[in-house]
């Protein structure tokens, strides 16, 4: 399942949204036309829908209804309208929020990273193309499922919610197989390997999964 479906027929704005939101750790869906948009979340889902009013087919609001039928899925209209009935049309057909062309990336940014928070606190971890659901503990990686062992959900989640901070072999040895273990430290590497080959990842010229030669690691 994609973070975000991009619903928006001005290819330009599509691109740079896409490319921004990538950015920021989401794996990310874009669409020119409702139909396509419908077929697509149909055939993979989406936790968030992006979604333009004026398309080229079927009308946003159509879109917002048909979602609506089968899915509590978080909307986020994002419209040169700017009457407030429309305003007040979409938000009755079930729309989480409405925000106006031309709007300030940051507080796009700011109002996505709320619906997440509020719909996904706690049971879902994204960052760099890698969403961990802790709920169920699944895994998908550029959008496509990955089979886990626990002790790697347990390693990457770790990572992830420490995103950007280096973590010392030590620390992350003890708060994933417990201070106790009778395993070694070395399992750890062999771990970093293993997440590293499910990543995709180059361990020379790893780009998320990064060594901090005489401290750890982090994520990134």
């Amino acid at each position: 399942m994609t973070d975000i479906l991009i619903v928006e027929d001005d290819r330009e704005l599509q691109t740079l949204l896409t490319d921004f939101l990538r950015v920021q750790g989401y794996t990310v869906s874009a669409v020119d036309s409702g139909e396509r948009a419908l077929g697509l979340f149909a055939r993979y889902g989406a936790r968030l829908v992006v979604l333009d009013i004026n398309l080229p087919d079927v009308n946003g609001f159509a879109v917002c209804t048909k979602l609506r039928e089968s899915a509590d899925t978080p909307i986020l209209i994002v419209s040169a309208r700017t009457d407030k009935e429309d305003k007040l049309t979409g938000l009755d057909l079930g729309a989480d929020d409405y925000i106006e062309k031309p709007y300030d990336i940051d507080i796009l940014l700011a109002k996505i990273k709320g619906i997440f928070k509020r719909r996904y606190r706690r049971s879902l971890l994204s960052a760099s193309g890698v969403s961990l659901n802790l709920a169920d503990r699944t895994a998908e990686i550029d959008g496509h499922p990955a089979e886990l062992t626990a002790k790697e959900f347990d390693l990457l989640a770790l990572l992830i919610e420490n995103q950007g901070k280096a973590l010392r072999k030590e620390y992350l040895f003890s708060s994933v197989w417990g201070s106790d273990s009778d395993s070694e430290l070395q399992t750890l590497h062999v771990h970093i390997n293993r997440l590293r080959q499910k990543l995709g990842e180059d361990p020379k010229n790893a780009r998320r999964l990064l060594t901090v030669w005489g401290v750890g690691y982090k994520f990134v």
